[in-house]
């Protein structure tokens, strides 16, 4: 073989290997008993668990604990299960977190009934919605 070839073969195995080991970290949305499961298992990587947030029957939302310190609160939150879950994120609240119409918690239990997220994604309503325009006949 010549020296290009080789060295051709070498670099798409070294292409091959990044890719490989690239799938292997990337993340799925789980559910709240998946996440327990895991933790049970002695397996305590970060995973994403998506839902919504916890709200009453009148659309407003429950369950939002704020320290008195303003540096972390609690949450309850509800995955796509319908598995209903307290959360503790040692943040601030995000702006507009009440207004989330949906969530993703990223993190772990570190005891059977908390799940604590490291970071919080949020879909928030958008204020760019499409609105029915009505045309004055004239």
């Amino acid at each position: 073989m010549k020296k290009g070839h080789i060295i051709g073969l070498g670099i798409i195995g070294v292409a091959i290997i990044i890719i490989m080991s690239m799938i292997g970290d990337a993340s799925t949305y789980e559910s709240f008993a998946t996440a327990k499961d895991l933790k049970m298992n002695g397996d305590d990587k970060s995973i994403h668990v998506v839902g919504q947030l916890k709200k009453s029957i009148s659309g407003t939302v429950e369950g939002i604990e704020v320290n008195q310190d303003k540096t972390s609160f609690y949450f309850m939150m509800v995955d796509n299960d319908g598995t209903e879950q307290k959360v503790f994120y040692n943040e601030p609240v995000p702006a507009d977190f009440a207004r989330a119409e949906q969530v993703v918690v990223i993190g772990s239990y570190k005891n059977p009934d908390l799940f604590v997220a490291d970071k919080i994604l949020m879909k928030c309503p958008s204020k760019y919605q499409e609105t029915e325009v009505s045309n004055a006949s004239m």
